[in-house]
């Protein structure tokens, strides 16, 4: 089904959209898309979605199951508490991508904005996974209390030598899952109670898997994205902040 949404409000769209997914259609092309907000968002099927344009805020907000291909960039909050599912973005993306998000994978082709990944969480076997191609800015990864994070700092649109590949409290309050970053990420720019290492040959393997899949997607080689070594940034116990209660 293809939508030309020149003009049309971001409800009249998205009711649009569920009508025809309760009538059975598997397979939306959206045109011209400028700001319309939640774009699939609680929608739990399996269905395509070909984005052209920049989606709105909260765009695949609770989303369970469709996979979004966004061929431009994409405002704040992409995936918000995002429970199953892939999202693709052939561009860059605002803040907070990911926000809570409890599986389902990310990939950004270019650079994001702040607090992306925030509360990130898993549970047995679902793992959520973000993977940016580009620069973070800062509290990436903040609270995050599971899934993974890559970062890879090559491909975004600030590329000023100047600039970290991420912000400045990168972690903070983080006590679960794995940031994955490709280069060293100076000390005084981690959250309190984390650690910066060097991948174990077990954890790089884990690693290959979802840089692979940023390449199959944006039509990159991964030789030179593995040149650089990769640091693996977590908590150095599984409970950092408990000496902060009492009981």
């Amino acid at each position: 089904m293809e939508i030309d949404a020149t003009g049309i409000y971001y409800r009249d769209l998205n009711s649009t959209i569920r009508r025809a997914v309760e009538d059975g259609e598997r397979s939306f092309v959206l045109k011209n898309i400028n700001g319309q907000r939640y774009i699939a968002t609680g929608i739990e099927e399996r269905i395509m979605v070909d984005i052209y344009g920049t989606p709105g805020q909260d765009t695949a907000a609770f989303m369970r199951g469709p996979e979004l291909q966004i061929y431009g960039n994409a405002q704040d909050g992409l995936g918000n508490t995002m429970d199953d599912g892939k999202i693709v973005v052939h561009g860059m993306a605002g803040d907070i991508v990911g926000y809570a998000m409890r599986g389902g994978q990310i990939i950004i082709q270019g650079d994001v904005g702040y607090r992306v990944g925030i509360h990130m969480k898993a549970y047995r076997e679902k793992i959520p996974v973000i993977v940016i191609g580009g620069r973070a800015g800062d509290f990436l990864g903040e609270y995050m209390a599971g899934g993974i994070i890559v970062l890879l700092g090559m491909f975004g649109q600030n590329l000023h030598p100047d600039r970290p590949i991420a912000g400045h409290f990168l972690g903070t309050g983080m006590h679960g899952g794995v940031i994955y970053v490709r280069g060293k990420i100076p000390n005084h720019q981690l959250g309190k109670g984390l650690k910066a290492e060097l991948l174990s040959d077990e954890e790089y393997g884990t690693l290959i898997k979802y840089v692979e899949a940023y390449c199959r997607e944006f039509d990159k080689e991964i030789e030179p994205i593995l040149a650089e070594k990769f640091y693996r940034i977590a908590p150095y116990t599984h409970r950092p902040y408990g000496n902060m209660y009492a009981y």
